[in-house]
């Protein structure tokens, strides 16, 4: 599913029009990458939480040229961890 069709889905299952199911969709894409920004965690009970962890810097082989090694750096991922629910109805 793409954002297209979460917009789609979200507006036939609401009873919004498309142009409110966008809005509610961006509002909330927005927010949850707003508080990953701040480093905070987002967390849907049932369904999983959305955090930011940190890379440790490490060394790495060039794909083009295996024999070379080089550094990458540390760096901030984003990181989503499912819940108990939704692992359970994935199963």
């Amino acid at each position: 599913m793409n954002k297209k069709q979460l917009v789609e889905h979200i507006a036939k299952e609401a009873g919004l029009s498309k142009k409110q199911a966008q809005k509610a969709v961006e509002a909330m894409l927005g927010g949850i990458t707003r508080a990953l920004k701040k480093g905070d965690k987002v967390t849907f009970v049932g369904f999983g939480t959305f955090m930011v962890r940190k890379r440790k810097a490490r060394k790495a082989r060039n794909p083009r040229d295996p024999s070379q090694i080089i550094k990458v750096p540390a760096r901030k991922v984003p990181v989503f961890k499912p819940g108990t629910g939704l692992k359970n109805i994935v199963k």
